[in-house]
């Protein structure tokens, strides 16, 4: 079955997506990832995006015309896959998430937007959308849903012997750097997943607010390169009550955005360089990550998303984390910067044969629970027979 995933994710800078063949051998599920691009939102778009963003006030107008922006903007993307790789079977569309609300522990609800009709009108496949808040009807947090893919993949990693770590006490993490870092721990006993915090998120926030760089992020970590960290200002952000709430838990840039670091530097009483101020946000990245994942004690950390592409964050973390073998997604055949369009093609296969997208550890649901709204294509949908089961790995090629 030939799903195609899709996903504009907490960085809002456009649309990745991949198109993966699923087939079940037994009890193990393939996946050949047969095509995979990243299309940039228009410049006018994206900026429009940002400033309808918490803490920005938003009309229910400007909310309809972004809904409708960035649905075209998804089919667009859908139809130059479909051109490329061939037609999908069903595509699965995560959209833009605009808001994750939250109450101290616990999600109360959460907003996708990029109306999947334009999908579907498009491309004539069914589409699968809205798939994070029938976890949190459950309970859940609707977050990370990467974690069903961890879980398979890294069950796999650990049955099979390849960890290879010296310093943990077992088991292996999947850490996402994209705008949130979020880490899905798996050990024999079970799994477990949330949000740690911050990842590209401030860092591009202030390259963008100060006009360090036109593309909006630290390409290559050169600008923390070439800053000094503000160890006061660093005390000041890792004060964060986030940082102590205990898992399950989620965040987003209704937390953390720009007003939130200015709000800092004032506590800290500084006025730091462009510079210093970003070298001192990616080390608050490492610090928060690096600090969870030697509380989780694993042997081994898989790393996707696009702060693996930092340097800095990477040198950071195998620095401070001695004992664990540092790699990333790649090796497990989920490329990193693809790997969350995958994990979105996968709870689609799971939804269209009947199977829950969730692992409660991992979102803090009382139960899994199977994922998604549907919306028809140009003919009748047509799903496969429901599976008794679900398959116990996944293995990943190109």
């Amino acid at each position: 079955m030939k799903i195609l995933g899709m996903i504009s994710g907490t960085s809002h800078d456009g649309i990745d997506v991949a198109l993966v063949d699923f087939g079940l051998d037994g009890d193990v599920l393939t996946g050949r990832v047969l095509h995979t691009a990243s299309t940039p939102y228009p410049d006018e778009l994206r900026a429009r995006l940002v400033a309808a963003l918490p803490p920005a006030p938003v009309t229910l107008a400007e909310v309809c015309v972004l809904d409708t922006l960035i649905g075209q903007c998804f089919a667009e993307a859908a139809a130059a896959a479909a051109e490329q790789a061939g037609p999908a079977d069903l595509i699965v569309s995560h959209g833009q998430t605009v808001f994750h609300w939250v109450e101290g522990a616990h999600a109360r609800g959460t907003l996708q937007i990029g109306q999947p009709a334009w999908i579907a009108e498009r491309t004539g496949a069914p589409v699968l959308s809205d798939v994070r808040i029938r976890d949190i009807t459950a309970g859940g947090h609707g977050a990370p849903l990467v974690s069903v893919l961890d879980d398979l993949l890294l069950g796999g990693l650990l049955s099979d012997g390849r960890t290879g770590g010296t310093g943990g006490t077992g088991g292996a993490a999947a850490l996402n750097l994209g705008g949130i870092s979020n880490m899905t721990v798996v050990r024999d006993g079970g799994l477990s997943a949330y949000d740690i915090g911050p990842a590209n998120a401030l860092v591009d926030a202030v390259v963008s607010g100060r006009g360090l760089n036109p593309r909006g992020y630290d390409e290559d970590g050169r600008i923390a390169a070439s800053g000094q960290v503000d160890e006061r200002l660093l005390d000041v952000l890792l004060d964060e009550p986030y940082y102590r709430l205990a898992a399950p838990k989620s965040t987003g840039k209704e937390l953390f955005h720009l007003a939130y670091v200015e709000a800092a530097i004032a506590r800290a009483g500084r006025e730091p360089s462009g510079p210093d101020l970003v070298a001192t946000l990616t080390e608050l990245t490492v610090r928060t990550v690096a600090a969870d994942v030697a509380a989780a004690g694993v042997d081994v950390l898989v790393v996707s998303g696009g702060g693996c592409r930092n340097p800095i964050i990477m040198d950071g973390l195998r620095a401070a984390l001695p004992g664990v073998r540092v790699s990333l997604s790649d090796e497990l055949g989920a490329p990193a910067d693809d790997k969350e369009a995958i994990a979105f093609a996968l709870i689609g296969w799971l939804t269209a044969h009947g199977l829950p997208g969730t692992v409660p550890g991992g979102t803090g649901a009382k139960a899994a629970r199977v994922l998604g709204t549907l919306t028809p294509g140009a003919g009748p949908l047509v799903l496969p027979a429901p599976l008794p089961t679900p398959p116990r790995s996944l293995v990943l090629r190109r």
